[in-house]
């Protein structure tokens, strides 16, 4: 007996079976139910999510001897013929490989005809958008004035190609992606009744090189069990896919977490000797970045126990500053469309990762010159003797003494909030303590910034801070009092009118300013805290 593919195999029969187009489902089923049939109906998404699937079930109801109904039996032989693709009143057609008008007029010249079999004339057109001007004026006369026994299925890649004048006469239907979650849980089902043994991270990189389509998820399937000798496994899935280790990408990360550029260039280079397609390697990337994000911001949208996420984003989640991940998220997404412009990709690969480390705000601080009262000059090839314009002077004024902070600024520095729970506790003032009785205003700007995971991380630092349990309690409100973050903000413009002071008055500024004829093109103060 010869084998059937895994996407033939398992195409689904009837609604129920159907994984995800719950909104098509639901329409088409009330309207078999309610005997509400329009006579043409448009089936619009990307290639493999069902739209020639939900055709053809669509017709079996159409068609089943025991009545029309969202339940076909299946039994019957409309049901069964129509299931083995050899049902008289179901013509199927590929509208790519039959564009010419004389095709669509040779089709439709026998529609006024009653049906041979069944109860209704099924015309299923599949990428219809691929017929000519002259074959959509010949379906639109049909369109127009069908016989009742007729039902026109249409489906399509992109509907955008259609005449308004077709699309005004037909139901819509657009089906959507499917979600690798959803692809991959099928992909399960598959593989259990076929008693095939699979590792979850392997049917999950089967469901996301998928990109929404069940027919390639299920076609790179039968290849994955190919490949692997009858077995489903991880590490011969990612040969297969060309993809990497996801906890390699996860190891750049916390390297670039750690500003530790050697360890990243150590991994690039671990990760050079898989020759992997480093463009993919930026978007695996870019999508750990993402769910990073997801968990700072709403961390709650990621659930414990989610399969897909197996405590890395978490845990990175609280390594990384939220600015940070953004920037990294940005420079990464930049890169991804530059490094084919680079002539080696592991050189624009690693340009990428270093730049992230560059132009994070802590590397910019790290940068700035330490020596107290130091003014950095142009080196004498950047000054012209005879200027044209004035070059720019990058001073670095005197330090500047810190000032006093509140209590709840001097207990928010000791905590070690990282992420959103230091945001939230910067931008609150204590507005009451009575003993182990925590007070605290938050501004409203910031409300949605204040989960339950956040409180519980704010908690759990001051009790492990104080050595106590403690009680603590948010209002969201105007803040009367000063808060942390305006104490920064305060203590920074300080710094810098001083430090602008300084500079102004400073001779030897004066004295390079006429020699050079430059200008200031920026000041950075320092306080007590730079090395």
């Amino acid at each position: 007996m010869s084998y059937q593919v895994l996407a033939r195999k398992w195409r689904p029969r009837t609604f129920h079976e159907l994984a995800g187009q719950e909104h098509v489902v639901r329409a088409l089923t009330n309207a078999l139910d309610q005997q509400r049939l329009h006579h043409a109906f448009l089936f619009t998404g990307t290639r493999g999510v069902g739209k020639t699937t939900i055709a053809r079930i669509f017709a079996k109801s159409l068609n089943c001897e025991v009545g029309v109904s969202s339940h076909p039996c299946g039994e019957c032989a409309a049901c069964r013929e129509i299931d083995a693709g050899r049902f008289m009143d179901l013509i199927e057609v590929d509208a790519a490989s039959r564009t010419k008008v004389e095709d669509t007029r040779e089709l439709l010249e026998n529609v006024q005809y009653a049906p041979s079999r069944g109860r209704f004339k099924v015309y299923l057109i599949d990428e219809v958008h691929m017929l000519s001007t002259h074959s959509f004026n010949a379906l639109l006369k049909t369109l127009e004035e069908p016989p009742p026994h007729v039902k026109f299925l249409l489906a399509t890649t992109d509907p955008q190609k259609l005449p308004v004048t077709i699309l005004s006469r037909c139901l819509q239907f657009s089906l959507k992606r499917l979600p690798a979650a959803l692809i991959a849980r099928y992909l399960n089902q598959v593989l259990e009744a076929e008693g095939v043994p699979r590792e979850e991270e392997a049917v999950r990189l089967i469901a996301r090189a998928g990109d929404g389509s069940m027919r390639d998820a299920l076609s790179l399937l039968d290849q994955a069990i190919a490949f692997g000798s009858g077995r489903v496994e991880a590490a011969a899935v990612s040969a297969m896919l060309g993809s990497i280790d996801r906890r390699r990408v996860v190891g750049l990360l916390e390297a670039l977490a750690a500003d530790d550029a050697a360890a990243v260039l150590r991994q690039v280079a671990e990760l050079d000797e898989l020759s992997p397609d480093y463009a993919a390697v930026l978007a695996e990337l870019l999508s750990l970045l993402q769910r990073v994000a997801l968990v700072q911001v709403v961390p709650e949208a990621i659930p414990d126990d989610d399969p897909s996420d197996p405590g890395d984003a978490r845990r990175l989640a609280g390594m990384l500053a939220p600015e940070d991940v953004q920037l990294f998220h940005q420079i990464a997404l930049l890169g991804r469309r530059d490094l084919p412009l680079m002539p080696e990709p592991r050189g624009g690969f690693e340009m990428v990762l270093l730049r992230m480390l560059c132009f994070r705000p802590a590397a910019l601080e790290a940068a700035t010159p330490a020596s107290s009262g130091t003014v950095t000059a142009p080196p004498p090839a950047m000054v012209s003797a005879t200027p044209v314009s004035r070059p720019p002077v990058v001073l670095t004024a005197a330090r500047v003494p810190a000032q006093p902070v509140s209590e709840w600024g001097v207990l928010v520095e000791q905590l070690g909030l990282m992420g959103m729970a230091k945001q939230v506790a910067l931008h609150c003032a204590l507005t009451a303590r009575d003993g182990d009785f925590f007070r605290l205003a938050l501004e409203p700007g910031h409300a949605q910034m204040l989960t339950r995971t956040v409180e519980d991380r704010i908690k759990t630092a001051l009790e492990q801070h104080l050595g106590r349990p403690i009680n603590l309690k948010f209002q969201i409100g105007d803040v009367t009092a000063t808060t942390p973050a305006d104490q920064q903000k305060q203590r920074q413009a300080e710094r810098q009118q001083t430090a602008a002071n300084h500079v102004v008055q400073d001779p030897h500024v004066r004295a390079m300013q006429e020699m050079f004829d430059a200008r200031i093109a920026a000041i950075h103060p320092l306080d007590d805290t730079d090395q």
